[in-house]
């Protein structure tokens, strides 16, 4: 068998791995389907050809944070989701501001989060986002408290089809109407784009200057955190 057909073989293999994941898988481990392994930029390249094969499909080939996925394409999404009609969980606005400080501004600790939100965090907001996990603590700052220091995850970045967070869309082009509580989303990805809608780090005129209040959150200055 020449070279040619055992790229075209090798490919063949690739797509068929990635078909039936369900999850993406690393460059590495994809090399690996191969006795001897293929060296990782060969994979690279029959994955670029996968992709452009794709490219006039309804199912793309992407490349996230945590690899390789094959995925519906936006416009069939909606259609897609009606084969998991359960609604996702609902999150509220601290929870998504919260989320949107360290998308941006990680790593981060709790102290800098409440002093960008101006109200204290709670444990049950850190909580939750690590349950999901879209966040986790990578280290300590080396202050008084040794505070937790969080950035968020890959699985972040794959529920949001990103392969970094330098693609991480800029802040002035995010929609801010989505502030509350989450609306009924199809779509863990749209979980995480409206949460990283939140208008805590930008302007945004609707932003109500007593929201804190309004929800019965105390501020920074009138709690004392213990990071």
């Amino acid at each position: 068998m020449d070279d040619a057909n055992d790229m075209t073989g090798a490919k063949a293999v690739l797509e068929a791995a990635l078909l039936v994941a369900g999850e993406p898988v690393a460059v590495s481990q994809l090399a690996k389907l191969f006795e001897p392994p293929l060296p990782v930029d060969t994979v690279r390249a029959l994955l670029a050809e996968l992709t452009e094969q794709w490219s006039s499909r309804k199912v793309e080939l992407v490349q996230v944070a945590s690899g390789w996925r094959f995925q519906g394409r936006r416009d069939v999404q909606p259609f897609l989701d009606r084969l998991a009609p359960e609604k996702p969980p609902r999150y509220s606005r601290a929870v998504m501001e919260t989320l949107a400080i360290i998308a941006y501004q990680q790593p981060v600790t709790r102290g800098d989060i409440e002093a960008i939100r101006g109200v204290a965090v709670s444990t049950n907001v850190i909580k939750t986002l690590e349950d999901r996990q879209w966040i986790e603590s990578v280290g300590h700052r080396e202050t008084p408290g040794r505070p937790a220091l969080y950035a968020t995850t890959k699985t972040f970045l794959d529920d949001l089809g990103l392969a970094s967070v330098a693609e991480l869309p800029p802040l002035a082009d995010l929609d801010s109407s989505h502030l509350l509580e989450m609306p009924d989303a199809p779509t863990k990805a749209a979980e995480a784009t409206h949460a990283l809608a939140s208008p805590i780090l930008g302007s945004d005129p609707t932003a109500e200057p007593g929201a804190a209040a309004d929800r019965g959150e105390p501020s920074a200055s009138e709690t004392q955190t213990v990071h």
